[in-house]
């Protein structure tokens, strides 16, 4: 195989949740701790139902980067550490990103919805 696919998902109780997180914010720790995982030089397709996370990497960072980490609004960016972190992670790496509909007939975005809600629900 040529390509490494990855299908990531996040959840929280409650948004925000327990210690202030996000359902973004576990989004964005989903595709983080996917990619530490990789250790082959391959290429990558990540599937996520998160237009936050597909946008932010494709549209918003770069400009997100130029101005000092401040959106549109002048107003700074949610989630800079996390942003930061993937951003490093993704910078030696070949990774195509694809939304998918959220709860709909993908069979690998639902296998990730329910591992991703089951630990939520574990760390509660």
């Amino acid at each position: 195989m040529n390509e490494i696919v990855i299908y990531t998902d996040g959840s929280c109780l409650g948004n925000p949740g327990k210690g202030g997180s996000t359902n973004n914010r576990m989004e964005l720790t989903a595709a983080i701790n996917a990619l530490l995982k990789i250790k082959q030089d391959k290429k990558i397709k990540i599937y996520t139902d998160s237009k936050y996370v597909k946008d932010g990497i494709e549209k918003w960072i770069n400009n997100w980067k130029l101005n000092n980490w401040k959106n549109a609004h002048k107003k700074d960016v949610k989630n800079k550490d996390l942003w930061t972190k993937l951003d490093n992670l993704i910078s030696k790496k070949e990774i195509t990103w694809n939304w998918v509909k959220a709860h709909s007939i993908n069979e690998y975005n639902n296998k990730v919805d329910i591992l991703a809600r089951n630990a939520a629900n574990a760390n509660d």
